[in-house]
């Protein structure tokens, strides 16, 4: 099998167009591909996943281990007979301006696979050249695919651009797609629009195929690419997976679809049947569940149609009380806690299983890698433990103190203290931080393990 990462010379570069556009082509062709996104993204797996039929699998430096890494890309890229990693934020771009941590060009290097630049080249002439020679001589230890060139204004600026990099850099050029509204994905404050609220058509897929096939040399990449050897990092064993000995019911629609794979993968490894409803227009939970994950997503989009959902929201409530294990994270622990105001003033009714009130702000309010370390047990695990996630939200908790204190003491990844997160009531926990279990297997093992001792109790005359 062979493979590729799609990387920006910066973040707005169009490397998702690329990516989907490469993606499809292949799929177009027949192939079967892998996908992946480096960095902690649900936005793109998911556009990912709709154009390769495929979970699209998160690799990330920091909250992930170079195995980690390493093993997941092998396992999930050798069912296929293409892997396409998109890269995050530009190329070189990590963790801080001193190393490679974190960074697109790290993963490449860890995975050993050469990289396809996209160089965002509105209004740009001979100094595209320029740029791409940096990029190509700052680092000898990488390797590149060729360039391709994006939001180009015609064919006689793609000649130009080939005309300067002739002489100038050593990766050949691949082409150029051409400024076209229509395979643009809007975005809005967390990112692109989700493929649950932007549907990529088949009409759509092939019109990113087709462009691909017409303004990329395809032949020549693919011609170009190494065979990958996986053997070295399949030769360690899968986690054998558990017989099911319990159901979790997964919130998954529009306003709750942030969920990493793996985390799914090793819920049901530890043991879980996972059955999937929607807090938006399910009136009733899935029956027999024994636990409950609320994934984040856009809950403020859809505060009305949640807080609406009355007969559900008083069923989780209910639950909550009982003790069943309910974790939910961001937007799932928005919808955990007892209102949700937006920006305007008003105020929707929310499950109440937490005492506290969140609100949306006009501006963002935290960005960042984190730390957790449990200051007491939870149903993720025993005080202690350590687990590492991601924070992105323009919402924040508000109202009166309620004696809740945090669960979590934070760091963030320079290990500066963060304010407190994570609040237990009963069994629920929620929490703004988005926790990768591949960072504490533990985490999915804990929780499957709260939710059948809960099970056992409930049959207990």
């Amino acid at each position: 099998m062979k493979g590729i990462v799609i990387a920006g010379t910066y973040s707005g570069a169009g490397k998702t167009t690329v990516t989907l556009g490469l993606m499809a082509a292949l799929t177009a062709r027949g192939y079967s591909v892998a996908p992946f996104k480096v960095g902690p993204d649900f936005i793109d797996p998911g556009h990912h996943k709709q154009v390769t039929g495929r979970a699209s699998r998160n690799l990330d430096g920091w909250m992930l281990s170079q195995a980690y890494n390493q093993k997941a890309f092998a396992r999930h890229a050798a069912e296929a007979d293409f892997a396409v990693v998109e890269g995050v934020m530009g190329l070189y771009d990590g963790y801080d301006g001193r190393s490679e941590a974190g960074s697109t060009a790290q993963m490449a290097k860890w995975l050993g696979l050469p990289v396809i630049l996209v160089v965002g080249a509105r209004a740009m002439a001979r100094s595209a050249a320029a740029l791409v020679q940096g990029f190509e001589g700052f680092d000898d230890e990488l390797s590149f695919a060729g360039v391709c060139f994006n939001h180009l204004g015609s064919d006689r600026h793609l000649s130009y651009l080939k005309d300067a990099m002739d002489g100038h850099v050593h990766m050949p050029v691949l082409g150029g797609l051409m400024r076209d509204e229509a395979i643009v994905i809007p975005e809005r404050h967390l990112g692109l629009v989700t493929r649950e609220d932007h549907d990529l058509s088949e009409e759509n897929r092939g019109r990113l195929a087709a462009l691909v096939e017409k303004q990329l040399d395809l032949e020549a990449l693919l011609q170009g690419l190494p065979d990958l050897d996986l053997q070295g990092n399949l030769s360690t064993p899968r986690i054998a997976r558990r017989r099911n000995t319990v159901r979790i019911g997964v919130a998954r629609d529009a306003a709750f679809c942030f969920y990493y794979a793996d985390n799914l993968e090793m819920l049901e490894a530890a043991g879980a049947q996972l059955v999937f409803f929607s807090p938006l227009t399910d009136k009733r939970l899935p029956e027999g569940v024994d636990g409950l994950y609320f994934g984040g997503g856009y809950p403020e989009l859809h505060a009305g149609a949640l807080a609406g959902n009355r007969s559900l929201r008083q069923e989780i409530r209910q639950l909550s009380k009982m003790n069943m294990p309910i974790y939910g994270e961001c937007g799932g622990f928005m919808y955990l806690c007892r209102e949700m105001g937006d920006t305007d003033g008003n105020t929707f009714s929310m499950t109440g299983c937490l005492p506290l009130a969140t609100r949306m702000l006009g501006r963002l309010k935290a960005l960042g890698y984190r730390e957790v370390t449990q200051s007491m047990a939870t149903v993720l695990g025993p005080a202690g433990q350590v687990m590492r996630g991601h924070e992105f939200h323009y919402s924040t908790t508000v109202g009166e103190a309620v004696d809740l204190p945090g669960v979590y003491r934070m760091t963030d990844r320079a290990g500066m203290d963060k304010a407190a997160d994570g609040f237990v009531v009963n069994q629920t926990l929620g929490s703004y931080i988005h926790l990768h279990f591949g960072s504490c297997p533990q985490a999915a093992m804990h929780f499957v393990n709260a939710c059948g001792r809960w099970a056992a109790e409930k049959k207990q005359p």
